[in-house]
Protein backbone atom coordinates (compact mmCIF):
# COMPACT_ATOMS: atom_id res chain seq x y z
CA UNK A 1 0.00 0.00 0.00
CA UNK A 2 2.72 2.30 0.83
CA UNK A 3 4.62 2.12 -2.54
CA UNK A 4 1.61 2.80 -4.68
CA UNK A 5 0.05 5.45 -1.91
CA UNK A 6 3.52 7.09 -1.70
CA UNK A 7 5.27 7.39 -4.49
CA UNK A 8 8.44 4.90 -2.62
CA UNK A 9 10.64 5.83 -5.06
CA UNK A 10 10.64 9.62 -5.65
CA UNK A 11 13.46 11.02 -3.41
CA UNK A 12 12.93 14.07 -0.84
CA UNK A 13 14.22 16.24 -3.46
CA UNK A 14 13.56 15.36 -7.04
CA UNK A 15 15.20 18.10 -8.72
CA UNK A 16 18.37 17.25 -7.19
CA UNK A 17 18.31 13.53 -7.72
CA UNK A 18 21.14 11.56 -8.66
CA UNK A 19 22.33 8.45 -9.67
CA UNK A 20 25.74 7.46 -9.12
CA UNK A 21 27.64 5.35 -6.77
CA UNK A 22 26.70 6.54 -3.53
CA UNK A 23 23.02 5.55 -4.64
CA UNK A 24 23.67 1.81 -4.49
CA UNK A 25 24.87 2.10 -0.59
CA UNK A 26 22.52 1.04 2.30
CA UNK A 27 20.53 4.01 3.89
CA UNK A 28 21.66 3.09 7.23
CA UNK A 29 25.22 3.82 5.92
CA UNK A 30 24.65 7.29 4.19
CA UNK A 31 22.31 7.86 7.29
CA UNK A 32 25.19 7.12 10.27
CA UNK A 33 28.02 8.88 8.22
CA UNK A 34 25.69 11.82 7.14
CA UNK A 35 25.33 12.61 10.88
CA UNK A 36 28.73 12.14 12.05
CA UNK A 37 30.27 13.83 9.42
CA UNK A 38 28.05 16.99 10.46
CA UNK A 39 28.33 16.06 14.57
CA UNK A 40 32.35 16.81 13.30
CA UNK A 41 31.92 19.76 11.18
CA UNK A 42 29.95 22.14 14.00
CA UNK A 43 32.61 20.69 16.55
CA UNK A 44 35.36 22.34 14.80
CA UNK A 45 35.97 26.01 15.36
CA UNK A 46 39.55 26.27 13.02
CA UNK A 47 39.12 27.22 8.87
CA UNK A 48 40.86 24.47 7.65
CA UNK A 49 39.16 21.21 9.17
CA UNK A 50 36.25 23.37 7.64
CA UNK A 51 37.70 24.10 3.82
CA UNK A 52 38.26 20.32 4.10
CA UNK A 53 34.55 19.13 4.89
CA UNK A 54 33.36 21.44 2.53
CA UNK A 55 36.01 19.61 -0.50
CA UNK A 56 34.76 16.11 1.34
CA UNK A 57 31.33 17.36 0.73
CA UNK A 58 31.75 18.44 -2.88
CA UNK A 59 33.54 15.09 -3.48
CA UNK A 60 30.00 13.13 -2.40
CA UNK A 61 28.13 15.78 -4.44
CA UNK A 62 30.59 14.49 -7.26
CA UNK A 63 29.95 11.17 -6.39
CA UNK A 64 26.39 11.09 -6.19
CA UNK A 65 26.14 12.63 -9.23
CA UNK A 66 23.52 15.33 -8.39
CA UNK A 67 21.89 17.93 -11.02
CA UNK A 68 24.34 20.62 -11.29
CA UNK A 69 21.99 23.66 -11.40
CA UNK A 70 19.21 22.64 -8.62
CA UNK A 71 21.74 21.67 -6.17
CA UNK A 72 23.44 25.09 -7.06
CA UNK A 73 20.42 27.22 -7.09
CA UNK A 74 19.54 25.37 -3.28
CA UNK A 75 23.12 26.22 -2.27
CA UNK A 76 22.76 30.08 -3.18
CA UNK A 77 19.13 30.38 -1.58
CA UNK A 78 20.91 28.89 2.05
CA UNK A 79 23.79 30.69 1.01
CA UNK A 80 21.75 34.03 0.40
CA UNK A 81 20.12 33.78 3.96
CA UNK A 82 23.39 32.95 5.75
CA UNK A 83 25.17 35.82 4.39
CA UNK A 84 22.09 38.06 5.72
CA UNK A 85 22.19 36.19 9.10
CA UNK A 86 26.21 36.58 9.74
CA UNK A 87 26.75 40.18 8.30
CA UNK A 88 26.73 42.34 11.11
CA UNK A 89 28.64 39.64 13.33
CA UNK A 90 32.29 41.68 12.09
CA UNK A 91 30.58 44.45 13.56
CA UNK A 92 29.22 43.02 16.90
CA UNK A 93 31.77 40.34 17.82
CA UNK A 94 34.77 42.32 19.97
CA UNK A 95 38.40 41.93 18.84
CA UNK A 96 41.19 43.61 16.73
CA UNK A 97 39.57 46.09 13.83
CA UNK A 98 40.55 44.49 10.61
CA UNK A 99 38.45 46.88 8.23
CA UNK A 100 36.06 49.53 7.58
CA UNK A 101 32.90 50.37 6.43
CA UNK A 102 30.28 52.96 6.68
CA UNK A 103 32.01 54.50 9.50
CA UNK A 104 32.04 51.00 11.48
CA UNK A 105 35.03 49.63 12.17
CA UNK A 106 34.77 45.82 11.67
CA UNK A 107 37.04 42.87 14.00
CA UNK A 108 39.06 39.91 12.35
CA UNK A 109 37.16 37.88 15.41
CA UNK A 110 33.95 38.89 13.99
CA UNK A 111 35.23 37.98 10.19
CA UNK A 112 36.81 34.55 11.50
CA UNK A 113 33.42 33.90 13.48
CA UNK A 114 31.04 34.44 9.95
CA UNK A 115 33.70 32.55 7.83
CA UNK A 116 32.94 29.47 10.12
CA UNK A 117 29.13 29.43 10.27
CA UNK A 118 29.24 30.15 6.33
CA UNK A 119 31.68 27.00 5.77
CA UNK A 120 29.72 25.23 8.36
CA UNK A 121 26.52 25.26 6.45
CA UNK A 122 27.81 24.59 3.14
CA UNK A 123 29.66 21.77 4.10
CA UNK A 124 26.80 20.20 6.50
CA UNK A 125 24.16 21.34 3.67
CA UNK A 126 25.88 19.74 0.60
CA UNK A 127 26.87 16.41 2.15
CA UNK A 128 23.15 16.17 3.15
CA UNK A 129 21.60 16.72 -0.22
CA UNK A 130 24.23 13.99 -1.10
CA UNK A 131 24.12 11.45 1.44
CA UNK A 132 20.43 11.68 2.36
CA UNK A 133 18.20 13.84 -0.01
CA UNK A 134 18.46 11.83 -2.87
CA UNK A 135 17.52 8.86 -0.73
CA UNK A 136 14.63 6.89 -1.61
CA UNK A 137 12.09 8.68 1.00
CA UNK A 138 10.07 5.40 1.63
CA UNK A 139 13.89 3.77 2.19
CA UNK A 140 15.25 6.77 4.00
CA UNK A 141 12.01 5.57 6.45
CA UNK A 142 12.62 2.33 6.91
CA UNK A 143 16.48 2.67 7.15
CA UNK A 144 15.53 5.11 10.42
CA UNK A 145 13.17 2.36 11.89
CA UNK A 146 16.47 -0.43 11.13
CA UNK A 147 18.62 2.12 13.27
CA UNK A 148 16.19 2.16 16.09
CA UNK A 149 14.24 4.64 16.02
CA UNK A 150 10.71 4.85 17.13
CA UNK A 151 7.93 3.45 14.91
CA UNK A 152 5.63 6.19 15.48
CA UNK A 153 7.91 8.48 14.55
CA UNK A 154 8.89 6.89 11.63
CA UNK A 155 5.21 7.04 10.55
CA UNK A 156 4.82 10.80 11.37
CA UNK A 157 7.68 11.68 8.92
CA UNK A 158 6.62 9.14 6.11
CA UNK A 159 2.73 10.86 6.62
CA UNK A 160 4.53 14.11 6.56
CA UNK A 161 6.23 13.78 3.77
CA UNK A 162 3.46 12.34 1.77
CA UNK A 163 0.70 14.13 2.61
CA UNK A 164 2.40 17.74 2.33
CA UNK A 165 3.17 16.81 -1.07
CA UNK A 166 -0.64 16.19 -1.45
CA UNK A 167 -1.84 19.21 0.17
CA UNK A 168 0.77 21.44 -2.16
CA UNK A 169 -0.84 19.95 -5.25
CA UNK A 170 -4.57 20.81 -3.67
CA UNK A 171 -3.62 24.06 -3.39
CA UNK A 172 -2.09 23.85 -6.79
CA UNK A 173 -5.30 23.02 -8.54
CA UNK A 174 -7.08 25.71 -6.71
CA UNK A 175 -4.98 28.33 -7.39
CA UNK A 176 -5.13 27.18 -11.19
CA UNK A 177 -8.63 27.57 -10.52
CA UNK A 178 -8.48 31.12 -9.64
CA UNK A 179 -6.59 31.82 -12.29
CA UNK A 180 -8.47 30.65 -14.81
CA UNK A 181 -11.59 33.22 -13.49
CA UNK A 182 -9.26 36.26 -14.07
CA UNK A 183 -8.48 36.28 -10.43
CA UNK A 184 -5.06 38.52 -8.96
CA UNK A 185 -3.03 39.17 -6.59
CA UNK A 186 -3.61 42.74 -4.85
CA UNK A 187 -4.37 44.79 -1.90
CA UNK A 188 -7.79 45.33 -1.76
CA UNK A 189 -10.78 43.78 0.42
CA UNK A 190 -11.62 41.05 -2.69
CA UNK A 191 -8.36 39.93 -2.48
CA UNK A 192 -7.61 39.59 1.00
CA UNK A 193 -11.49 37.50 1.00
CA UNK A 194 -10.17 35.55 -1.90
CA UNK A 195 -6.93 34.55 -0.26
CA UNK A 196 -9.55 33.56 2.99
CA UNK A 197 -11.39 30.98 0.85
CA UNK A 198 -8.77 29.79 -0.77
CA UNK A 199 -7.67 28.59 2.65
CA UNK A 200 -10.41 27.57 4.29
CA UNK A 201 -11.06 25.36 0.86
CA UNK A 202 -8.01 24.13 1.22
CA UNK A 203 -8.79 22.92 5.25
CA UNK A 204 -12.28 21.52 3.95
CA UNK A 205 -10.51 19.04 1.27
CA UNK A 206 -7.55 18.30 3.46
CA UNK A 207 -10.28 16.74 6.10
CA UNK A 208 -12.20 15.27 3.48
CA UNK A 209 -8.91 13.46 2.09
CA UNK A 210 -8.08 12.81 5.18
CA UNK A 211 -11.52 10.99 5.76
CA UNK A 212 -10.68 9.40 2.29
CA UNK A 213 -7.29 8.22 3.20
CA UNK A 214 -8.29 6.40 6.88
CA UNK A 215 -11.06 4.19 4.90
CA UNK A 216 -8.61 2.98 2.35
CA UNK A 217 -5.72 1.93 4.86
CA UNK A 218 -8.61 0.38 7.13
CA UNK A 219 -9.27 -1.79 3.59
CA UNK A 220 -6.20 -2.59 3.14
CA UNK A 221 -5.69 -3.97 6.79
CA UNK A 222 -3.71 -1.32 7.83
CA UNK A 223 -2.50 -2.20 11.58
CA UNK A 224 -0.04 0.43 12.42
CA UNK A 225 2.76 -0.22 10.68
CA UNK A 226 4.09 0.09 6.79
CA UNK A 227 5.34 -3.36 5.36
CA UNK A 228 7.87 -2.68 3.29
CA UNK A 229 7.93 -4.20 0.08
CA UNK A 230 11.30 -4.08 -1.03
CA UNK A 231 13.78 -6.41 -0.18
CA UNK A 232 15.48 -4.85 2.51
CA UNK A 233 19.15 -3.43 1.86
CA UNK A 234 22.44 -5.40 3.47
CA UNK A 235 25.61 -4.09 4.38
CA UNK A 236 27.90 -5.29 2.05
CA UNK A 237 31.38 -4.80 0.71
CA UNK A 238 31.09 -1.33 -0.72
CA UNK A 239 29.44 -0.21 2.70
CA UNK A 240 32.11 -1.11 4.33
CA UNK A 241 34.50 0.72 2.01
CA UNK A 242 32.81 3.87 2.10
CA UNK A 243 32.35 3.41 6.35
CA UNK A 244 36.23 3.04 6.28
CA UNK A 245 36.52 6.06 3.73
CA UNK A 246 34.07 7.75 6.06
CA UNK A 247 35.87 6.94 9.50
CA UNK A 248 39.35 8.34 7.47
CA UNK A 249 38.19 11.57 6.88
CA UNK A 250 36.79 11.82 10.50
CA UNK A 251 39.96 11.63 11.46
CA UNK A 252 41.67 14.02 8.59
CA UNK A 253 39.36 16.60 10.21
CA UNK A 254 40.34 15.76 13.25
CA UNK A 255 44.35 15.85 13.05
CA UNK A 256 43.84 19.45 10.95
CA UNK A 257 41.94 20.93 14.51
Amino acid sequence: MLGGEAHGHASLHDDCEGHGPIGHLDPRTRLVAAGLFALMVVSRDQIWPLVLAVGLALAAALLARLRVLPTLRRMLAMDGFMVAAVALLPFTVPGDPAFSAFGLTGSGEGLHQAALILLKANAVVLMLLALVGSMNTIALGHALARLGLPCKLVQLFLFTVRYLDLLHREYARLRTAMKARAFTMGTNRHTWQSVGYLFGMLMVRSLERSDRILAAMRLRGFDGHFPCLEEPSRFGRPDGLFALASAASVVLMMSQG
